[in-house]
């Protein structure tokens, strides 16, 4: 006896109360759908419907044990399509959201590779430096840059930056080069609100954790402004050490106060949770994840300039 098909046929006499009705909607005769349901009792040693010349109905066994078989024919169901996906050619349009700077550096490029890789895909992006809401706005990854807060989201970690301060050679050669959190209420401070929207920054000392409230001079809602501003000589900045790693390495920005860098800052790719995933996302994240992890500036393999 096929028990998933006796389980299918089981259900669809109790749903349909009758075992003449389940047999037309199942392309079955009477007396094989008859002798599938005694042969699922026999197996299982209850009765699952009382009969009568008018009606089937469920016994108690069989109304508990109807929920037990609707759970695994489901369950079945979704096993075949997760195998399917698995070697499903990904098709459709893939959105992923990422913050500006990350998305331009890590997203776009890795992006197009992708996409030569699967040619019945599409891509859109929403690159913003602001937390995106993957339900809400219809995409389906996105990138984050901190410590997750509980949700539904899956989350498979890629990487991890630091926090770091920051100034041009001319604004250090001016003002001085600051040594502890304190020496920053001497300075002109360049705040980005979509990092810092408290202008609170953290500091780490040893094992001593250190929150210093700054008073900026300028506070800015792209990082890419506060980049610039520092460029030009306008004070300290503030980001993640991948969104100044280009300015660091060629010498028109120099990191300071790098004995009170907090912990790193870990890395996700995030998308929505659920018993199968797409192939679309399942090779997008599969394919992100292994290049991000080794990429320099952000993977786990990363030296800290």
């Amino acid at each position: 006896m096929d028990r998933f098909h006796a389980l299918n046929v089981f259900v669809k006499v109790a749903e349909l109360k009758g075992f003449a009705a389940a047999a037309r909607h199942l392309n079955m005769s009477p007396p094989t759908v008859t002798r599938m349901v005694s042969m699922l009792e026999d197996s299982l040693g209850i009765r699952l419907f009382v009969r009568t010349t008018r009606s089937v109905m469920l016994t108690d066994s069989g109304q508990r044990f109807i929920e037990d078989a609707r759970r695994i024919l489901a369950d079945l169901e979704e096993a075949e399509r997760a195998a399917f996906g698995s070697y499903a050619e990904p098709t459709g349009e893939l959105s992923v959201t990422a913050s500006v700077l990350f998305g331009r550096m890590f997203i776009t490029p890795l992006l197009g590779e992708f996409l030569d890789l699967y040619p019945k895909l599409s891509a859109r992006t929403l690159y913003v430096d602001r937390v995106v809401n993957l339900i809400d706005e219809g995409l389906d990854v996105g990138i984050r840059i901190g410590n997750l807060a509980d949700s539904s989201l899956m989350a498979v970690r890629c990487g991890a930056v630091n926090q770091i301060l920051f100034a041009s050679p001319s604004y250090l050669e001016s003002h001085g080069k600051p040594e502890t959190p304190d020496d920053l209420s001497c300075h002109a401070i360049i705040n980005s609100t979509a990092l810092n929207a408290s202008a609170q920054w953290h500091f780490q000392s040893g094992r001593k954790s250190i929150t210093k409230r700054v008073n900026p001079r300028i506070s800015m809602n792209t990082n890419d402004a506060v980049i610039e501003l520092a460029l030009q000589g306008h004070g300290i900045g503030r980001l993640l050490s991948y969104q100044v790693a280009p300015y660091i390495a060629d010498g028109r920005l120099k990191t300071v106060m790098k004995s009170y860098e907090p912990p790193e800052v870990p890395i996700h790719l995030v998308h929505q949770e659920g018993r199968t995933v797409s192939a679309k996302v399942r090779a997008f994240v599969d394919f992100a994840v292994e290049r991000l992890k080794s990429d320099s500036l952000i993977g786990q393999n990363q030296t800290q300039a």
